[in-house]
């Protein structure tokens, strides 16, 4: 079976799972959808082009405060959620395009000390920004979308609509592999110093990795906001979310749009489902300590073990791949 058609299948097995699943767990799957484009957005920079990008957190922020601003009724706009998310991946590009802009000379370490400042200053100035952000506090109320009631909609729309903005992205990415961008991406990955030498615009072929990661963010961000109904505070984009989602890309496989998506749920569904489970299962037993309390040694130990005997993820990317 091609590499395509399992991805497809897969995200059809996700579609009736708000049918079957209670919706506690309908949600953790919603929000591993969600994730799972934030992943695919890192993976164009980190796993496709090569770059070690810290702060996709920042973007991914942006895209859910710009979503909210122009969403909340505390504020004018009042703008529908279409096209709200628009503005937010339009905004979430521009943001990683004026980034990347002046840091293209920069490689390696440099590069990741820069994203990483990104990501502090624009959690720090979320967290300033009181009139507009609320502060530490959230955005909120998000209305719902196209004005449907929250009953009909919140069971399963947010999901279904979760679900076929991935596939979108699935489907634009793979297009953009074939592409003679995509291929551009993957040269300046494996050597750039080559792929000038061949008259390559190294460069430019940077510039609109960051501008497209940054873009499917800033997507990212306006999904995760509009399922909860609001921003979440600057905490929810921190260092932290940055690190987790390139640790999806690392126990995934990088430069692969299936391992990007397989890690993501194999790291939430150890954290959000899998962990709840054990810590039931011990109370049961009344045992004197939590599985949660080691939860973090055991994701150490398994992203040691994962680097030591599998470095290329679950999913290896195919580094010469034919278009098919």
């Amino acid at each position: 079976m091609r590499r395509d058609q399992r991805i497809w299948i897969g995200l059809a097995a996700l579609a009736p799972l708000p049918w079957i699943l209670p919706p506690t767990l309908s949600g953790q799957v919603r929000d591993m959808i969600v994730f799972s484009v934030l992943a695919l957005g890192l993976n164009v920079v980190v796993g496709t082009t090569g770059l070690l990008h810290l702060g996709v957190a920042a973007f991914f922020g942006i895209g859910a405060y710009l979503t909210g601003i122009l969403t909340v009724s505390q504020f004018p706009f009042q703008w529908a959620l279409l096209p709200a998310m628009a503005a937010a991946v339009v905004g979430s590009a521009a943001a990683g395009t004026l980034l990347a802009a002046p840091t293209l000379r920069l490689r390696g370490d440099y590069l990741a000390i820069v994203t990483l400042g990104f990501g502090e200053v624009v959690k720090f100035a979320i967290k300033n920004l009181e009139s507009i952000t609320n502060g530490s506090k959230s955005l909120n109320p998000l209305p719902d979308p196209w004005r449907m009631s929250s009953e009909a909609w919140g069971k399963w729309g947010y999901y279904l609509f979760a679900l076929l903005v991935l596939a979108g992205v699935v489907a634009l990415l793979r297009n953009l592999e074939r592409s003679k961008l995509g291929r551009a991406w993957m040269a300046v990955r494996e050597d750039e110093l080559a792929a000038t030498c061949m008259g390559m615009n190294a460069a430019g072929v940077k510039l609109s990795s960051f501008a497209i990661g940054s873009a499917l963010a800033g997507l990212a961000g306006a999904l995760f906001a509009a399922s909860y109904d609001n921003t979440q505070g600057p905490e929810a984009y921190n260092f932290n979310r940055s690190i987790t989602v390139l640790c999806f890309l690392i126990i995934g496989g990088m430069g692969n749009i299936a391992g990007a998506i397989a890690g993501t749920f194999v790291l939430m569904g150890y954290d959000n489902i899998l962990t709840p489970i054990l810590d039931a299962w011990v109370q049961e037993r009344n045992w004197s300590f939590k599985f949660s309390d080691f939860k973090l040694i055991v994701f150490g130990l398994a992203l040691i073990l994962m680097m030591r005997f599998r470095p290329q993820g679950i999913f290896p990317a195919r580094r010469a791949e034919e278009p098919s």
